[in-house]
């Protein structure tokens, strides 16, 4: 076998811990003079940004706000951020929020320095130029998007979300601090901690995994598995916030690293016609993908199934593959995840679009990093299965 050669990109500095918000006057001092903040109004109004903009203030940076990020991205956030930060005369940006504000934040850097619009950059590398520098502050246990170098945005026109990937995506530093989930519903906890979990799992199974994106991957679902019961269950317990954090952020760095796979690429066009949260559209399809794909690598499920905390002494390689998914099934069944019909997708447009869903997913090109590879027909299969 010819040895390999792998690159690992990341932000140039990590920052974790409680309390770590206080720390980003200081740390952007020397990165620029006024920083555009990209959040949305929600978290305003519960005070989240209180330490953040008292430690701007302390350290003599200004800042201006663009707070519409409501929703997931669309081409109409990034534009209007675009022209924020344009005329506050801003030359970095701080995202603060879930993935949402985050991956906009990342594509008005972008569009800032590359001309045309944000869809003639959709897929892989095709950005000229980085952009000002992104400090990204995440407040779910989730996306990863403080790490990586993707974004995701919506084309409401055509109802597709673009993923739109390169390394000048990637946030100038991450701060991550746990005190910032603390007032996150428990249905955000399920959705956000179940899409973190998503990513670990198809970081650790695609067919790009390299080293160190196994040994954050495979970290990433031991943390989420012990810990996401107990965040959801007591939103106030500060070690499995902590630990879910953390959690996020190993399974981010892994994925960003070896890229996701079936389950992501089936999840979008999910995401874009029926307006279901990113996370609970991974985690409704993720039991059913994985048992579609052990078949393709039984060892990696299986190492899977021990890293959620499955007894998998004296099974067989694939007996303890399969255990994973159920393990899956149960954790979805304990944080109430609900099914494509009782989250109110009406059947008969289901059934009109999925031929087209199936066609999105695998143009995306992640459902081409699964072990086991999908036709369409398998995709519309797995989907009317799931539904």
């Amino acid at each position: 076998m010819a040895a390999q050669i792998f690159q690992f990109k990341t932000p140039q500095l990590i920052v974790t811990g409680v309390g770590a918000v206080k720390e980003v006057g200081p740390l952007v001092k020397g990165i620029g003079k006024k920083a555009l903040l990209v959040t949305d109004d929600n978290l305003e109004k519960i005070g989240l940004l209180e330490e953040i903009k008292k430690s701007l203030e302390n350290s003599g940076i200004s800042y201006a706000l663009y707070n519409q990020v409501n929703t997931e991205p669309t081409i109409e956030h990034v534009e209007e951020g675009l022209k924020n930060f344009k005329e506050k005369q801003a030359d970095f940006l701080i995202a603060v929020g879930g993935g949402s504000p985050i991956d906009a934040a990342k594509a008005i850097s972008v569009l800032f320095s590359n001309a045309g619009k944000i869809s003639d950059y959709m897929g892989a590398n095709k950005i000229p130029q980085p952009g000002p520098p992104l400090i990204a502050i995440p407040t779910t246990a989730g996306t990863g998007s403080e790490v990586t170098q993707f974004t995701i945005i919506t084309d409401t026109s055509r109802d597709v979300k673009m993923l739109i990937a390169s390394p000048y995506l990637i946030p100038r530093i991450a701060l991550v601090d746990p005190l910032l989930t603390i007032q996150m519903p428990p249905k955000i906890t399920a959705a956000t901690g179940l899409d973190a979990l998503t990513h670990a799992i198809e970081a650790y199974v695609s067919i790009k995994a390299q080293p160190l994106s196994d040994t954050l991957a495979l970290d990433a679902i031991k943390l989420i598995a012990n810990n996401l019961r107990p965040a959801w269950a007591n939103g106030d317990n500060l070690e499995a916030r902590s630990n879910m954090m953390i959690g996020a952020l190993e399974a981010g760095m892994a994925f960003s690293n070896s890229s996701v796979a079936l389950v992501h690429g089936m999840a979008r066009p999910i995401g874009a016609y029926f307006h279901i949260a990113h996370g609970i559209s991974n985690a409704v399809l993720l039991p059913t993908v994985m048992e579609f794909s052990i078949p393709g690598n039984p060892k990696r499920y299986a190492d899977i199934a021990k890293a959620l905390g499955e007894n998998i002494v004296g099974l067989s390689t694939l007996d303890a593959a399969y255990l994973a998914a159920q393990s899956i099934k149960r954790l979805n069944a304990d944080l109430k995840i609900p099914s494509l019909r009782d989250l109110g997708v009406d059947e008969k447009k289901f059934n009109d679009v999925v031929t087209q869903m199936a066609a999105d997913a695998l143009a995306s090109g992640s459902p081409g990093n699964n072990p086991r590879k999908a036709t369409q027909e398998e995709i519309i299969e797995l989907y009317k299965k799931v539904f």
